[in-house]
């Protein structure tokens, strides 16, 4: 695991406690560090609303996680190139020129558009139990034979234009609480499918970012309780005002969801 920057400068500030001399020196450490955010609408902030008209359809806002944690921590430099709609070679085409080898923290989330979350998704809101079942385990299949090498063109990438960053990948929440307190819409066996598809794609995506020294940082638990049919969802179900913030965390689901376990991880 490669040590950032930003530990090593704890590390610093707890062996000089009480010695003001090196007050001037660690107050330049802190401001050296620089954290850039890639990925896709579930680090942009989708469905969590306030969407900078700057960012135009990537709808970043400063309710997403990574602009969260740039708050809180006051990094020298932040780079906020997460888009809404991002597959992994939108992220390499488009988001990765801020990274360079002064950058300490990488954060991403990607992979979802890549399996066809959207479509899938669609497909079963819309369609037959057997068509969205269908739909599921095409995808799966896409994430077992085609992701990982989608995903390792992505990491190699960061790696070589910021090799002395710490790099999390953060995985996707389960949607739906099993036995929960939907009483209209998919069948548990929909919802079940959905579930485990999501558990497939966090697998895969931590194995190939174990492989690449990176930290994969799993949110399935700490939206767990906070699902979709839970009674105190973290998670927009279909939402027909604002159709693309469907199936998106809420601006809590960034706060208490991703921001803690990315916080954890950084």
């Amino acid at each position: 695991m490669k040590l950032s920057r930003f530990a090593a400068l704890a590390s610093s500030l707890l062996l000089a406690t009480g010695a003001a001399l090196f007050g001037a020196g660690q107050a330049s450490a802190a401001a050296d560090f620089g954290y850039v955010a890639l990925g896709d609408s579930y680090s942009s902030g989708v469905g969590a609303g306030n969407y900078d008209s700057a960012s135009g359809n990537c709808k970043r806002t400063t309710r997403a996680y990574p602009a969260l944690w740039a708050a809180a921590h006051a990094p020298q430099s932040f780079a906020f190139t997460a888009c809404s709609g991002a597959r992994t070679d939108d992220v390499l085409s488009g988001q990765l020129g801020p990274l360079n080898s002064g950058t300490d923290l990488v954060s991403i989330t990607i992979g979802g558009n890549d399996a066809g979350f959207a479509d899938v998704m669609t497909t079963c809101v819309l369609q037959s139990e057997a068509t969205c079942l269908s739909r599921i385990n095409e995808a799966k299949a896409y994430v077992t034979n085609t992701l990982p090498g989608k995903l390792d063109a992505v990491y190699n990438a960061i790696d070589s234009r910021a090799p002395n960053a710490r790099v999390v990948v953060l995985g996707y929440p389960r949607f739906y609480k099993l036995n929960g307190t939907c009483t209209a819409g998919l069948s548990e066996t929909e919802r079940a499918a959905i579930n485990g598809a999501a558990d497939h794609l966090n697998a895969t995506t931590a194995k190939r970012a174990a492989d690449h020294g990176f930290t994969f940082a799993s949110v399935a638990g700490a939206f767990t309780g906070h699902e979709i049919c839970s009674g105190s969802a973290w998670l927009h179900s279909v939402n027909w005002l604002n159709i693309g913030e469907s199936y998106h965390p809420t601006a809590a689901g960034q706060s208490s969801g991703y921001l803690p376990v990315f916080t954890n991880a950084a």
